[in-house]
């Protein structure tokens, strides 16, 4: 029988100490770096060698980081061979004509595989079905296990992302000139909500609390903290940190927008300019977002990539309608039954042992 007495909890502790300890860790390790990076970038921007900095090696560095690493991921995947499907589905397959398949769970066609690959990049359609379990005991019973979807995960992921895209929309408007329509629309509607003469972006908002509340299950769920790395945790810290940073920008502290602006053009134009007048707070700013944005091809972050070229994704369920070969078989010489008979007849005979025709 187990022991479940005062004398077990003694053996227990030191073992759940050390699980905290090492998840301090975790978190603790990248929180500090994210810290190191805000306090050197406050730092720099007084320096004489800010603008250089600032102006040229961060942003043009950072962006030579993404295109060249997330091009170099792509193309690593797209060599790797597949040479038969291995969809991960949870719908009926196409296979008799009176059973009735599921054209967007497990397709068999190309453009179910495309209407497939859309509902996963835009609505997250695995991670809905993201299923937990766990045991419950109820009292004068059995435990049972039950049973429940992880609605959480999925409504804080939808929020996250789409929030980000219209934060990423809203700071187009920095490198366009003029800007287009459809990008001012998207701006006057995320900032109806207005307090007094400030627009408050519920874009910005919902991105905070939907980064707070993914680093808040990282910690407060035992599953996540024991799984998850420091590599887990960077990109949410230096998430929260472009966000704080840039509400704080647009509600407190008032940052030269003009100046921004054309420090934005210039960047697109490849003629940077300097950042004079613009506080130290916007430098912050930016080299949070130059860093998250080289370390992206380097993370989990690159699923952004990835999931297009997913061949559990964007390859049909067709096992039952199609015999699939393996392109790559090599011919492999064999020796069939018969060729070993009429090698071996005669001492065959000689031991006893049947044969299943006799010599020609």
């Amino acid at each position: 029988m187990p022991d479940h007495g005062p004398a077990s909890l003694g053996k227990v502790a030191p073992a759940a100490c050390g699980a905290w300890r090492l998840a301090a860790l975790r978190m603790g390790v990248p929180l500090l770096a994210a810290t190191a990076l805000i306090l050197a970038a406050w730092t720099a921007a007084g320096s004489a060698k800010a603008g250089f900095l600032f102006g040229v090696v961060l942003p043009y560095g950072s962006l030579a980081l993404f295109l060249g690493g997330i091009t170099w991921r792509v193309l690593y995947w797209a060599r790797a061979p597949v040479p038969f499907a291995i969809t991960t589905t949870c719908g009926q397959q196409v296979s008799l004509p009176w059973i009735r398949s599921s054209p967007l769970e497990n397709p068999h066609t190309r453009w179910g595989v495309a209407g497939r690959v859309l509902l996963e990049m835009l609505a997250f359609r695995s991670l809905l079905r993201n299923v937990r379990h766990r045991w419950v005991a109820d009292e004068g019973s059995p435990p049972r296990l039950v049973f429940r979807a992880s609605l959480g995960l999925w409504v804080g992921a939808i929020v996250f992302h789409y929030s980000l895209l219209l934060v990423l929309l809203h700071h187009a408007r920095f490198f366009l000139d003029p800007v287009f329509g459809w990008i001012e629309g998207i701006s006057r509607l995320d900032s109806f909500f207005r307090v007094g003469s400030a627009a408050f972006f519920l874009s910005g908002i919902a991105l905070t609390a939907a980064a707070l509340y993914l680093l808040g299950r990282r910690v407060t769920d035992p599953w996540m903290r024991h799984l998850s790395l420091p590599s887990d945790y960077f990109p949410l810290y230096l998430l929260l940190g472009i966000a704080l940073t840039g509400g704080m920008m647009h509600y407190s502290t008032r940052t030269d927008v003009p100046a921004v602006k054309a420090f934005c053009l210039g960047l697109a134009a490849l003629h940077p300019g300097t950042l004079a007048g613009v506080g130290p707070l916007f430098h912050v700013h930016l080299a949070l977002a130059c860093v998250l944005l080289a370390y992206i091809p380097f993370s989990k972050l690159a699923h952004m990539a990835a999931l297009p070229l997913s061949p559990t994704r964007n390859l049909p369920g067709a096992g039952r309608m199609i015999r699939h070969r393996n392109p790559w078989n090599r011919p492999v010489p064999v020796h069939t039954y018969g060729e070993y008979e009429d090698e071996y007849r005669d001492k065959m005979k000689a031991a006893g042992i049947p044969v299943e025709r006799q010599a020609p």
